[in-house]
């Protein structure tokens, strides 16, 4: 059994897999990983993998080297089951790549582009011989409502939930309609983009923002949340003889 530690901006994810299968995923302090004990007593674990964006905490790394399995610590040098063409592969987020080898280990023959809606925004394109060719980082939902509030005089911080309009009648649907909208225009626009270029296109929608948005390319779009996770667990497997 494979135990998958990502450590995200925000939040830790947990998660135990059974071949590729998740079967529990546990969210945890990225600061603390209080629950990694508890995860550890409970399933059988035989192997782990851990994929951080932050700088670990001492508490974080103390629970950590306290894995009585072995460990693989995801970073630049680590062998991929996809090729990758970015430049600077060590200012890659390690979720960007994930997300990427997650989808392709489902799709492996398929031109797919993955969009991941957390605290950025980004996408990333993967082509049908397994070759990762780079993708583009944009601002997220929280961080497009809190730039408006943070940047202007006199514009609120608007929470996500409320009333939404197609056009805003007062400040506060306004800006609620001006981010949502702005989000799946721009997301639209990529996927059309994208498949007037490759026909054959996949979309895989992940990430921590619940956001839906009306397209008529949704048979094209598979949603999975714990794309970023499987990826993890691919990348984990594909090393197995490393660790």
């Amino acid at each position: 059994m494979n135990l998958v530690v990502d450590i995200g901006n925000t939040t830790a994810k947990l998660a135990l897999f059974d071949g590729t299968l998740p079967l529990e995923v546990v969210y945890d302090s990225n600061s603390t990983l209080e629950r990694l004990p508890d995860i550890c007593s409970r399933y059988a674990v035989e192997k782990a993998i851990v994929a951080s964006v932050i700088d670990l905490s001492e508490r974080a790394l103390a629970q950590l080297s306290k894995l009585p399995v072995p460990v693989l610590w995801l970073n630049e040098k680590t062998p991929l089951p996809v090729e990758n063409l970015y430049e600077t592969p060590e200012t890659l987020g390690y979720d960007r790549m994930a997300a990427v080898v997650g989808a392709n280990e489902q799709f492996p023959d398929r031109d797919i582009l993955v969009i991941d809606a957390g605290t950025c925004i980004t996408y990333e394109f993967v082509d049908a011989s397994g070759r990762y060719h780079g993708g583009n980082i944009s601002p997220g939902m929280q961080m497009r409502f809190r730039a408006l509030h943070q940047f202007t005089g006199r514009l609120p911080l608007v929470l996500r939930e409320g009333r939404e309009l197609p056009m805003g009648r007062d400040t506060d649907t306004a800006i609620r309609a001006g981010v949502l909208k702005g989000m799946e225009y721009e997301i639209s626009g990529y996927i059309v983009a994208m498949k007037h270029k490759y026909p054959e296109l996949l979309v895989f929608l992940t990430g921590g923002d619940d956001f839906s948005f009306d397209t008529n390319l949704k048979s094209i779009i598979f949603a999975d949340r714990f794309l970023v996770l499987k990826g993890l667990n691919r990348i984990l497997n594909y090393n197995n003889d490393k660790i």
